[in-house]
């Protein structure tokens, strides 16, 4: 499953327990015309996924959602739910990406009508 919408808030990552677990929260604003913030969590090493975003971006993730059971000390039986991302993708294109060059209009592949053809001979014999 997917989510589509703008960074409302990214958290930094939280450590829990002796054995490191680790977790971040990024809030995401879909663009419809109820608008929802959606919290996604990133697990592990996933967390290091939110390292290159900012609020404000539009973003792409791919979302898991998972469940768990809970006896409280009363004995009530609980049931949780949890939105998980595991891939982030910038939805904005690059902005001043000069690794690729301007499209030439398209008047430059027309034949010029001033060139001579006894003047303009490219055949390489």
């Amino acid at each position: 499953m997917e989510i589509q919408g703008k960074i409302k808030k990214i958290e930094e990552t939280k450590t829990f327990g002796s054995n490191g677990f680790r977790k971040r929260e990024v809030v995401v604003t879909t663009e419809e015309q109820y608008p929802q913030h959606i919290l996604v969590e990133f697990v592990q090493d996933k967390c290091d996924l939110l390292n290159s975003y900012q609020v404000g971006q539009d973003v792409k993730i791919s979302i898991n959602i998972r469940g768990r059971e809970w006896t409280n000390p009363q004995g009530e039986v609980k049931y949780f739910n949890s939105i998980q991302g595991w891939r982030i993708e910038n939805l904005q294109p690059a902005q001043g990406n000069s690794d690729i060059p301007p499209v030439p209009p398209m008047d430059a592949f027309e034949p010029a009508d001033n060139i001579n053809d006894e003047d303009h001979d490219d055949l390489p014999f």
